[in-house]
């Protein structure tokens, strides 16, 4: 997970404070804190004590990667046709899903290739 910046200090300002003093008071310097915003995976303490300081989860200081945002939408509507219609095989339906989220072409080329094995 990345350390999300503009909602880290969106929550700073909501709590009536500035992201330097902040960080000043969770014990996390500006130069390790920038150099986590650049990093893929973060210090869970670093985070963990900035978090504590503004008083949320640290979970909202983290911004979810584009493909954990997608798998989790589609397990959750996936998860809703199964319940809509409970003789459905729930993997059948991931894998249409999954396909609808292709683009037409590569839709087309996949089916063609399948058809060819």
């Amino acid at each position: 997970m990345k350390l999300d910046h503009e909602t880290t200090k969106r929550i700073a300002r909501e709590k009536g404070t500035t992201l330097t003093a902040a960080l000043d008071r969770a014990g996390v310097s500006r130069t390790a804190y920038y150099s986590l915003r650049r990093r893929d995976n973060i210090l869970p303490r670093t985070i963990r004590a900035l978090a504590r300081e503004l008083n949320v989860d640290s979970e909202r200081l983290l911004q979810k990667a584009p493909a954990a945002r997608t798998y989790e939408r589609r397990l959750k509507r996936a998860r809703e046709i199964c319940e809509r219609f409970p003789d459905t095989d729930f993997h059948i339906v991931w894998h249409t899903l999954t396909l609808l989220d292709l683009p037409p072409l590569e839709r087309l080329r996949r089916s063609l290739r399948r058809g060819r094995a």
